[in-house]
């Protein structure tokens, strides 16, 4: 059946969004596109209908109709993958693709920044999980737990931080800012609207204020900027946990990588690494690996 195999696809999906790529046979990338979220915390039937979506859009960017699933492998790297439950219930509805191979999320960003070789990344998005490729082939995984009780540094993360923020300048307990403003604002603008934000506010809604924490704290503001260097210091405790002998390279991953990367700490920086691709392409990489054992 490897030998009937026309397409490989890569999945990276979260909770915020779903980025699908399209390669040869070859692994030679072709097209790729977007949809909704597929978390797998959303529901296996949500999230496979975003991934067809996206890898609908995909196959219309070069102007061909979806070829048929058996003509496809299908490397998929998703949050919510460590509830086995969740999973497998994936897995179950698979809607026929040859072959599927299903990852965390983390580990096919580490696979994209590295390429497969020994490194360690530190993923920095609405959640965040630090995962590495010791040089004895084992991985290891840090964090990751999930919002409200983990996800460290991550959108979400700081983004609860702001909103006790302004719960506690509406209170008389903290002096108002023109942060502390915008993030009301954002939450309705007025306490009736923040109590209802509240109450239907997931970690996607949290992660929204991170733009306005790294904003404000780019502009002076001392409670954002504490924010952040709080932040810093969980990612440093992060790496440490992965790689004890801080041998490893280290690649920042997500969107919150670039703004977080000034408030790490000096002894991090000097290790850290561009990652050489994203988590698309390390799903790729991690199906195209798994037809060559074929």
């Amino acid at each position: 059946m490897a030998d009937k195999i026309t397409y490989l696809i890569g999945v990276d999906g979260g909770g915020t969004g779903t980025r699908v790529a399209i390669a040869g046979r070859d692994g030679v990338e072709l097209a790729r596109a977007s949809a909704g979220r597929s978390g797998l915390i959303h529901g296996a039937d949500s999230a496979w209908n975003e991934i067809m979506s996206a890898l609908n859009n995909a196959f219309s960017h070069i102007n061909q109709p979806m070829p048929a699933l058996s003509q496809m492998a299908i490397g998929l790297g998703l949050a919510g993958v460590h509830n086995k439950q969740w999973a497998a219930n994936f897995e179950e509805k698979n809607p026929g693709f040859a072959f599927m191979q299903l990852d965390t999320d983390a580990y096919t960003a580490l696979l994209g920044a590295h390429q497969g070789a020994p490194g360690s990344i530190v993923a920095l998005g609405t959640g965040s999980v630090g995962e590495a490729l010791l040089a004895n082939g084992r991985r290891c995984e840090v964090g990751g737990w999930g919002f409200p009780c983990g996800d460290e540094a991550s959108g979400a993360w700081l983004g609860l931080r702001a909103v006790n923020y302004c719960q506690q300048v509406l209170d008389g307990r903290a002096a108002v800012t023109a942060f502390s403003d915008a993030i009301f604002h954002h939450c309705g603008g007025h306490r009736d609207a923040l109590f209802t934000w509240l109450a239907t506010a997931n970690q996607g809604c949290y992660a929204e204020l991170a733009p306005l924490i790294v904003a404000h704290a780019n502009h002076g503001n001392p409670i954002a900027e504490q924010m952040l260097n709080d932040a810093g210091r969980e990612i440093e405790k992060i790496i440490s946990a992965l790689d004890k002998m801080s041998s490893l390279p280290i690649a920042l991953c997500g969107s919150l990588a670039k703004p977080l990367e000034k408030y790490l700490p000096k002894s991090v920086l000097t290790r850290l690494i561009h990652p050489y691709a994203d988590a698309v392409s390390g799903a790729l990489l991690m199906i195209r690996k798994k037809m060559d054992m074929k």
